[in-house]
């Protein structure tokens, strides 16, 4: 049995990850309908699959935040209670992670061994340059992506998809968000030169 894998990614409008300058959190556009859609994603049990430097991220995050701040949104602790494996040469466990496991080797191997044996869906949220390796050798059954209504031109940071394969998408479902986010679910198939 192969489980479904789904890299979950955050955009502006222009592509970008993350901005710098005096963007915040979800650049500042969330609201309830955002959060209560996230809070729902995590509802089905999954297992959470990170790159290192993401993983690294989200704990440096979470350690240096407190109850009030978005970062402890319950969708973020919701993820953080999901059983995740953490792609790294380097990493030791234990991780500051409640059940988390590191698994060492090449990022396609560990997930297609994954989706062989898990019992449950596997999911990605950010860990860039791992999901677009992913994709490239067809490990990404789904590609959702949350695209926030602003443009960051000048201070925007990791550009998701620089440097990945074509593709052409088929649209598995669509929804809108507080009047103006969108998330867009995507099935990923290399695009064939005609």
């Amino acid at each position: 049995m192969t489980t479904t894998y789904t890299f979950d990614v955050f955009s502006s409008l222009d592509g970008f990850g993350a901005a710098g300058g005096d963007w915040t959190g979800y650049w500042g556009k969330q609201g309830p309908e955002l959060l209560a859609r996230r809070l729902s994603l995590y509802d089905e049990q999954q297992r959470m699959v990170f790159g290192a430097n993401t993983y690294r991220l989200f704990a440096e995050m979470l350690a240096a935040s407190d109850e009030n701040s978005d970062v402890r949104d319950p969708w973020v602790e919701k993820m953080r209670n999901a059983p995740a494996t953490v792609v790294s040469h380097a990493l030791e466990e234990p991780l500051d992670w409640p059940d988390a496991r590191v698994e060492r080797g090449d990022a396609a191997d560990v997930v297609a061994h994954l989706k062989q044996n898990s019992e449950i869906p596997l999911r990605s949220h950010g860990s860039l340059s791992m999901n677009r390796a992913l994709m490239a050798v067809g490990l990404v059954d789904r590609v959702q992506v949350t695209v926030f209504p602003v443009i960051t031109g000048r201070t925007g940071l990791d550009p998701i998809f620089r440097g990945a394969e074509d593709f052409d998408l088929e649209l598995l479902d669509r929804r809108t968000l507080d009047g103006n986010i969108q998330e867009l679910t995507y099935r990923p198939t290399p695009h064939m030169a005609r």
